[in-house]
């Protein structure tokens, strides 16, 4: 069984020094902070004037403005709020995937979204954790203090990939649980039906909120290196086995897959998602201080 330390540890950490993670839409929050808030505030970032009315703060008039046009008229700003980024960890049983040269999908998941939920606080940002299957597992919610890191962790720790996947019927439910819009880091396979999981995230695109992808890879997925007659089973259902001669359907499945891949990722960019692809055999640390450094430049 996985340890805290085996899930985050400094090695993990120290190629995400100096890196952030900022919300490219207007988000939802609880204080002053990183990101754009939908709510006109008091704050450093102007953006217009309005006439005055009954009941506005005196100290928000532009006495310039009154001196020059003889009108009352008040300066409004756009506030800055911390996130609220809740990690949707993908905990079905196809992700307990493990080919010969990586780890198992869902040993390298639960390691990406602590890295992710370490960098978050690190900004002061409030963290919650989505665990779930065919429906949600756990639900922790966002909070920006250091022991609800140590919360979120021990989750995952007793967290085992479990039953069938239901992606897009998942994302449905949090669409009408998730009140308040903000960042959703989905990491899973995303091995489901795509117009059903296209609609889902329609539904949270909708609502405000912002979503960034992470879809993991063993190796042996995209590449079917088997080569002697296999007992392929099927991890979501143990009773799914089929004896296959890897060499008769290998090009079938490497078209399929190709189609699969193509569509998903086609669907996410019409709802203007990131998707970052990772392969479990390189270091996701690495991998995501990649990704991160070029969404800073953006």
């Amino acid at each position: 069984m996985a340890t805290l330390s085996d899930i985050l540890n400094a090695e993990d950490i120290a190629p995400l020094q100096h890196l952030q993670l900022f919300a490219r839409t207007v988000v939802e929050g609880f204080t002053t902070g990183l990101h754009a808030s939908p709510h006109k505030g008091f704050s450093v970032e102007f953006r217009q004037h309005r006439p005055y009315v009954q009941g506005d703060e005196i100290r928000r008039l532009d006495w310039k403005i009154f001196g020059r046009s003889d009108r009352f008229y008040i300066r409004e700003y756009d506030e800055e709020t911390n996130l609220r980024a809740t990690i949707l960890l993908d905990a079905s049983g196809s992700m307990g995937y493990r080919g010969q040269g990586g780890v198992e999908k869902f040993d390298y998941a639960r390691k990406l979204a602590a890295s992710l939920a370490y960098l978050l606080m690190s900004q002061q940002d409030a963290v919650g954790l989505v665990t779930f299957d065919n429906k949600v597992r756990d639900m922790i919610p966002n909070r920006t203090r250091i022991t609800h890191l140590h919360q979120m962790l021990e989750c995952m720790v007793k967290t085992q990939p479990g039953a069938e996947t239901s992606l897009a019927g998942v994302l449905e439910s949090l669409a009408a649980r998730l009140k308040r819009r903000g960042l959703l880091i989905l990491i899973s396979d995303f091995f489901d039906d795509v117009p059903a999981l296209m609609r889902a995230v329609g539904i949270l695109r909708r609502k405000g909120h912002e979503l960034l992808v992470f879809q993991l890879w063993d190796r042996d997925e995209l590449e079917f290196p088997f080569s002697k007659w296999s007992r392929f089973e099927n991890l979501e259902n143990l009773e799914d086995n089929l004896m296959l001669d890897p060499a008769v359907i290998r090009q079938s499945y490497l078209k399929v897959l190709a189609e699969f891949r193509q569509n998903l990722r086609d669907g996410l960019l019409k709802h203007e998602v990131d998707v970052v692809e990772m392969q479990t055999d390189q270091p996701h640390a690495l991998a995501l201080k990649e990704y991160l450094t070029l969404r800073m430049r953006r």
